[in-house]
């Protein structure tokens, strides 16, 4: 694979605090947004920028406590990261743009529809929920308890999340080797960090506070949507995943047997073909 550079790259002024981001592609054309999930960064986008920049310009960004944006131990919100990347999209002068949340980015992703419907032009989301569940509460609570444990703990957390977040097809192909270089960068991106994963883990609990005086402003959210998932993710199952159509009125969705959490990873070209088939679309 060719080496990946961005055409360009910038910090946006976020307060005291810095928001990296780069743009990749020709420039000046329809452009899509790949939303990082909790422990990403820009470059872990790398492989698959190349999926869509022949026809569309690809923005990254990294949130506030990842990559090479500040990591200020202090609150940090849903909202607040959807305006940065409306900010972003200023700095770079573009006018309206198709976001692809994936996992914590599908919340990026849903506020930024919420609160710039006007600069949306197509909706993706991939693991990702709009509804209170029990069940992801106590993930939640559960990730907490680890990340306030300690570095034991929290080494522990890493190989529980990589275990939790592939299918079963993807985890039989994979050597074992490859995966444990996958958890070590993750590990080491994070271990002396890990306060950067508690407040956008925090970040959640206002967002599901305040989601039913919210839905209404969701589900005027017109923009063709399309939620892809993985018919064995156990982080956010079908079934949750399943209640965004019930919110979005131009809405439907892509079920992709074998996948877990990670369905742009672990089946790379069907979820790149559904995005490509629905971007360039009627």
């Amino acid at each position: 694979m060719a080496e990946i550079e961005p055409k360009l790259t910038g910090f946006l002024a976020a307060g005291e605090h810095r928001v990296f981001y780069e743009l990749h592609g020709e420039g000046g054309r329809e452009t899509v947004c790949l939303l990082n999930g909790l422990a990403m960064h820009t470059k872990a986008w790398y492989g698959f920028v190349p999926e869509l920049t022949d026809r569309w310009d690809v923005v990254l960004y990294d949130y506030l406590g990842q990559g090479e944006s500040s990591s200020p131990d202090e609150p940090v919100t849903v909202p607040q990261l959807a305006g940065h990347l409306a900010s972003i999209l200023d700095e770079l002068g573009i006018e309206r743009l198709h976001p692809v949340g994936i996992s914590y980015g599908g919340f990026v992703a849903l506020d930024f529809a919420r609160l710039f419907p006007d600069r949306l032009g197509k909706l993706i989301l991939s693991g990702i929920l709009l509804s209170r569940e029990r069940q992801f509460q106590m993930y939640q609570d559960l990730s907490l308890r680890f990340y306030h444990s300690g570095p034991e703990a929290f080494e522990i957390y890493t190989h529980y999340l990589y275990e939790k977040i592939f299918g079963e097809p993807f985890l039989r192909t994979v050597p074992p080797e490859t995966l444990e270089e996958m958890r070590q960068r993750f590990h080491e991106r994070y271990a002396h960090r890990v306060h950067s994963l508690v407040r956008l883990t925090e970040a959640q609990d206002p967002f599901f506070d305040g989601l039913e005086d919210r839905l209404d402003e969701y589900r005027a959210v017109t923009a063709p949507t399309l939620v892809v998932a993985g018919d064995q993710d156990r982080a956010i199952p079908v079934w949750q995943q399943e209640k965004l159509l019930d919110v979005f009125p131009n809405s439907r969705m892509e079920v992709i047997p074998g996948a877990g959490h990670v369905v742009y990873l672990e089946q790379k070209e069907r979820f790149f073909g559904l995005v490509r088939n629905f971007l360039g679309g009627n």
